[in-house]
């Protein structure tokens, strides 16, 4: 089970990242594509600790119940984008939307009852992931794509510099504490996608 997890955990991370860098080309940026980060090839995208060794902490430290992971940042340029501001808010939606997409897709066939009840236990797995990513990724905290959203709805210097300085030590006391502020929404999604209480 632990092998299906982790490789579920590293393709849903590499869709949102790829998903990253193909908006920040579409709007302006091919930094991701000059250094061959467009790719669902996860030797792009694998980063030793949040790929591996984080997930595998997690699941072995809960007894296989929270596994969590990422991949590496795909670059982006925001100086080469057409509206830097604003293009970044949509360049950090993307990666979350795409994770969102495929959740949605994927309930909508597990809602078709095509499959079997191992195969649909599968997809609400990849389903609960990928949604799971989606809102924590929202999180108005550096380092993750919430925070450059809040800046362009709230465009404060001061904002700015005080996530700049404290947003790492608010992003471990939101693991620490605050997840379960995220839970019932993942919850409701995940219903609302697949069908499935």
């Amino acid at each position: 089970m632990i092998f299906f997890q982790l490789i579920i955990l590293l393709f849903s991370v590499i869709i949102h990242e790829v998903s990253h860098g193909t908006m920040a080309k579409e709007l302006g940026d091919d930094t991701a594509e000059k250094m061959g980060r467009l790719t669902l090839n996860p030797l792009a995208h694998l980063d030793f600790f949040g790929s591996f060794l984080m997930p595998l902490l997690l699941y072995f430290s809960t007894g296989g119940r929270f596994v969590f992971g990422w991949a590496k940042p795909v670059p982006y340029n925001p100086l080469n984008l057409k509206h830097p501001r604003r293009d970044t808010a949509l360049v950090a939606f993307a990666g979350p939307m795409a994770n969102l997409l495929l959740a949605l897709a994927l309930g909508f066939i597990i809602r078709l009852h095509f499959f079997g009840e191992s195969i649909v236990y599968y997809l609400a797995y990849i389903v609960l992931i990928n949604i799971g990513l989606a809102i924590f990724n929202l999180v108005p905290l550096p380092p993750l794509d919430g925070s450059k959203i809040l800046l362009y709805f709230f465009p404060s210097p001061k904002l700015e510099i005080f996530l700049l300085q404290y947003g790492n030590l608010l992003l471990i006391f939101f693991l620490i504490f605050g997840w379960s502020l995220i839970q019932p929404l993942i919850s409701i999604l995940f219903t609302l996608f697949t069908g499935i209480i």
